[in-house]
């Protein structure tokens, strides 16, 4: 048997690890950062960092600016509303999608990944918080086999990550969102409608601690 690792494109590894600096907030909203930068940043080549920046942008996790700059988008009340938005109608359905075909395999994993972010909290780990947060979402949202549904929430989270990342820093780790307990539990009792208020509740409350940081 074959165990080697399927080794990705280089344009896809630079992609995921500038992609992995926006989620978990190594960037933050109103940073600005230049092609060199990044590529020096990464330890990457100017043409696939340059590549993953022209992605990024598409995805509005990125802005263009003058002098061969991008920056991290701010977040505004109305930037936020829409995102809280799409993101409550997109996300419980993932998880809806995912609950009628949860596998045993997908379940431990889900749990040991919950196990990581409780870690992170108690721990006041900031960035293995928004981690293991995001890998223990999108390891649910897989289970949808909803590939459109998937980009759009992936492009979402692009967008919020740095916030929450200044939340985190702000507030700290106690009082941070996790409803993941209650999905869990829905899961294994097979309950779909359960599992997607879950999941609408843990979205809820992470947005509204960035409407708290707004001021309101």
């Amino acid at each position: 048997m074959n165990s080697r690792k399927i080794k990705l494109p280089e344009h896809e590894g630079v992609y995921q690890r500038i992609r992995d600096l926006i989620l978990f907030g190594a960037l933050v909203p109103g940073q600005a950062v230049t092609i060199q930068g990044l590529a020096e940043l990464i330890g990457a080549g100017m043409t696939p960092v340059r590549e993953a920046i022209r992605r990024l942008t598409a995805e509005g996790a990125l802005e263009a600016g003058g002098n061969r700059r991008v920056s991290i988008p701010g977040i505004t009340r109305d930037r936020l509303e829409e995102i809280a938005f799409a993101r409550l109608s997109i996300e419980p359905r993932l998880a809806e999608l995912a609950a009628t075909s949860m596998s045993d395999a997908c379940l431990s994993e889900l749990l040991a990944l919950d196990a990581k972010v409780d870690d992170a909290i108690h721990s006041g780990d900031i960035e293995s918080y928004l981690e293991y947060n995001y890998r223990f979402h999108f390891c649910l949202y897989g289970q949808a086999d909803a590939p459109i549904l998937m980009k759009i929430a992936t492009a979402l989270w692009l967008q919020i990550g740095p916030s929450l990342r200044i939340v985190c820093g702000r507030y700290g780790t106690a009082n941070l969102p996790d409803k993941h307990t209650e999905a869990l539990t829905a899961l294994r009792q097979g309950d779909v409608a359960r599992t997607a208020e879950a999941i609408a509740d843990d979205i809820r409350q992470g947005l509204g601690q960035v409407r708290l940081s707004l001021g309101g």
